[in-house]
């Protein structure tokens, strides 16, 4: 039974590498727009329910910090999906 191997080279490591990296920024991205979708709920829902219901009091301080950190997780997303573009435009 004769097994087949495979050429190893410094290109094809280097495009292992690559494709590694490529796929690893699109979880991370996919894993973001999760969390920010999630968060843009969970506001949502707070403020859908702080509206409907007087006698719930959230404070102003805790929205502002919701949104903050909302800001903080579109601004991460838009520099991986960035870092991704980039790293395919090189490829090219």
């Amino acid at each position: 039974m004769a097994t087949k191997r495979r050429r190893n080279s410094i290109t094809r490591l280097i495009e292992d590498v690559v494709d590694d990296a490529k796929e690893l920024v699109d979880d991370v991205v996919d894993r973001a727009k999760d969390a920010e979708r999630d968060g843009r709920k969970a506001v949502r829902r707070v403020v859908r329910d702080n509206g409907a219901d007087e006698s719930r009091d959230t404070s102003a301080k805790e929205m502002d910090d919701l949104k903050s950190a909302l800001d903080d997780l579109t601004a991460k997303v838009n520099r991986l999906v960035a870092m991704q573009a980039e790293t395919r435009k090189n490829d090219q």
